[in-house]
């Protein structure tokens, strides 16, 4: 039996809004994918995406539910914080068009990266358990967003391809590359990976090497500007990283690290380097403290990982296989310690499904 792939159309119910994509698709397909031992899901959007199975499991054992997971990452990163990536008018790529309908959502995307959830994730079909999609980004204005994920069912998965990719980071002890960058190449060579092993539906997992140490990989949406706010005004809760603006930093490094608990993610990755970067003080003491202070929440507190999942289609094209990206999604590698000789090593492997 060949993989099927069936596309799900979700309306979220609410600005935080969860679902069982498992009980969507017998609802939209009914028993189409009975017979397939294993499922494979994929989300177009960088707010929502599915909880990890085991995640899952772990949170219903413990805690009945995962709502009050979800409740400790809205918290962390409130709406309406004074985000600039909520600021349009600073925002020069978009169109004034687009600025009057476009969402303010830093929170969510700050809390779909530190919550863990995942662009993809596999299922056994033989469990019964619920698959999570989950968005903290699902109405805005009183108006759903327009939501799309994907399944595939399947019986077996071969990996016909292994590759090993440097990516170049910079000399920072915090840094975030995007990974979809053309100057990197990572993606020409899974797609040239793809079309010489003629794979029509599989997956492509990202993984750092097993030497690399205080580093992690999350897909997101890469944009400037929400990674270079000003921290004093990004949290308004007891768990927020900072409390007084970021050029306040050199006048009291000591306050920073203290209030910035919890945090690695790109957007400080990038305010921090372009501040230091600016004043001159790029191994300066203020950022060997940061570093430090973020060190353990990156790799305790966030439920980043060390290897990402895309899908691969010939869903566009029948018979061409290639990488299923949603329009502001990117795989992005993010580190806590200064990588040796200022590279990191990705490890790539393409799977078939059958």
């Amino acid at each position: 039996m060949l993989p099927l792939e069936l596309a799900l159309n979700i309306t979220p119910r609410a600005r935080l809004d969860v679902v069982d994509v498992r009980a969507r698709t017998a609802e939209l397909h009914g028993d189409a994918l009975n017979g397939f031992r294993r499922h494979f899901y994929a989300s177009e959007h960088s707010t929502a995406g599915f909880l990890p199975q085991s995640l899952a499991a772990r949170l219903i054992s413990r805690f009945g539910g995962i709502g009050p997971y979800l409740d400790v990452f809205r918290t962390v990163f409130p709406e309406g914080a004074g985000y600039r990536h909520d600021q349009f008018e600073l925002r020069d790529e978009l169109a004034p068009e687009q600025k009057a309908i476009e969402p303010t959502n830093a929170d969510s995307h700050l809390a779909f990266m530190g919550g863990g959830l995942r662009a993809c994730v596999t299922d056994d079909a033989l469990r019964e358990a619920p698959v999570y999609f989950v968005d903290f980004d699902g109405v805005y204005r009183d108006v759903p967003r327009k939501r799309m994920a994907r399944v595939v069912g399947f019986n077996q998965e071969e990996v016909v391809a292994r590759a090993t990719i440097s990516v170049p980071v910079s000399g920072h002890p915090i840094d975030a590359v995007n990974l979809r960058e053309a100057r990197l190449g990572l993606f020409a060579q899974v797609e040239d990976l793809i079309q010489s092993h003629g794979v029509t539906k599989g997956c492509v997992r990202l993984e750092l090497a097993t030497s690399e140490q205080f580093a992690s990989l999350t897909v997101n949406e890469y944009e400037t500007l929400l990674m270079k706010h000003d921290l004093a005004e990004v949290l308004q809760n007891p768990l927020r990283f900072a409390a007084e603006k970021v050029r306040h930093a050199w006048n009291d490094p000591r306050a920073v690290p203290a209030k910035a608990l919890g945090y690695a993610q790109y957007d400080l990755v990038r305010a921090l380097n372009k501040l230091l970067d600016s004043l001159g003080l790029h191994t300066s003491r203020v950022e060997r403290l940061v570093a430090r202070s973020l060190e353990a929440p990156a790799s305790r507190f966030l439920r980043m990982r060390r290897s990402v999942d895309l899908m691969v289609s010939d869903a566009k094209t029948e018979g061409r296989g290639e990488l299923v990206q949603g329009l502001y999604q990117s795989p992005i590698l993010v580190q806590w310690r200064p990588a040796r000789g200022e590279t990191r090593t990705l490890d790539v492997a393409l799977t078939r499904f059958r």
